[in-house]
């Protein structure tokens, strides 16, 4: 069995999910199909339709394009049949039905940025680099009626960086991605569309600690806890950085509370003020725009976004502002 043999129909939406199906392009794989989200309205008045980037790159490679609004639609999945798929690929997608993945004869594989079992859910880089972890890295695994719990085929760990935000890791995720979900498939060609899988309950028996989830992010999410350390601060402003952005509120010089989103800082160990002050307080001190955080740590703000303003740096936002607790 070669890779033109394999009938591929490839499922995403974003960036991210673009690597992925590069390459299975470029490296000759038989890809029959793709399905995307419905195009997005976008605009003041939501009256002009985005297509996602996954749609922009299958259109610039005559790969037909299927945008269900719903999965299980009769319709849909008619359509979809009709492809003969042998194998699907999903990366950053959605949730599928059974009718949907279980078609194919040798199933239906994700590509999940983490290891698994540790970070199931929709936002699993974010809550890596939220949680302080210095690895994660991509899983492929067949799916299931449950949400990211199918067997395991394989691994691959990603180094997280003490000052690597989203950008950087998701960057690099998605390269390690399409790394795995290409060696997958060329397991599955060799294995005679067979390949070795594991439960993950058997994952599970080796960790000790506990076992984090991903859950999808709001805009309450993002609030800082300046309770918390500078550490745990830093690491949660990396970890929603540069989207969707952690944020904090501030009483500003006319007295009124203001919004200000953060996109880069560190811990401050050195030139701190000498007065201790209460967790969440910012604090403008020799040129540096600091918040107090619990167990009397400071975090300098290095570039920051107050509501209805541009991003800038720390001390652009110095200039004009002149935050008071």
């Amino acid at each position: 069995m070669e890779k033109k043999d394999i009938r591929v129909v490839f499922m995403g939406t974003p960036e991210f999910a673009v690597g992925t199906l590069q390459r299975l392009v470029e490296g000759g794989y038989n890809v029959v199909a793709v399905v995307t989200q419905p195009d997005k309205p976008v605009g003041r008045h939501q009256d002009h339709l985005q297509p996602s980037a996954v749609k922009v790159y299958a259109q610039e490679h005559d790969i037909p394009v299927l945008q269900p609004v719903k999965m299980k639609d009769p319709a849909f999945v008619e359509e979809l049949r009709s492809y003969h798929a042998d194998l699907q690929v999903v990366v950053a997608f959605r949730m599928l039905p059974e009718v949907v993945w279980a078609m194919p004869r040798f199933g239906t594989f994700n590509v999940h940025a983490a290891l698994l079992p540790q970070y199931r859910g929709a936002a699993p880089i974010n809550w890596a680099i939220i949680n302080g972890e210095k690895e994660t890295g991509v899983t492929t695994f067949f799916l299931d009626k449950n949400i990211d719990t199918g067997r395991i085929i394989l691994q691959k760990k990603f180094p997280i960086g003490p000052e690597d935000n989203v950008e950087t890791v998701y960057d690099g995720l998605m390269a390690l991605g399409a790394d795995a979900a290409i060696e997958t498939i060329d397991g599955i060609i060799a294995g005679g569309g067979h390949v070795d899988a594991m439960p993950q309950e058997e994952l599970e028996k080796n960790i000790h600690g506990p076992l984090h989830g991903a859950p999808k992010i709001f805009k309450e999410t993002c609030e800082i806890d300046a309770s918390k350390s500078a550490q745990q601060v830093h690491d949660f402003i990396r970890g929603l950085s540069p989207i969707p952005g952690a944020w904090t509120t501030f009483t500003d010089q006319k007295g009124k509370q203001a919004v200000l989103k953060i996109y880069d800082s560190r811990v401050a160990t050195e030139d701190l003020p000498e007065e201790a002050a209460e967790a969440g307080c910012l604090v403008a001190h020799h040129k540096r725009l600091l918040m107090a955080c619990g167990e009397g740590t400071w975090i300098e703000l290095r570039v920051v976004q107050p509501a209805g303003k541009k991003r800038m740096e720390a001390g652009s936002f110095l200039n004009g502002y002149k935050p008071h607790p």
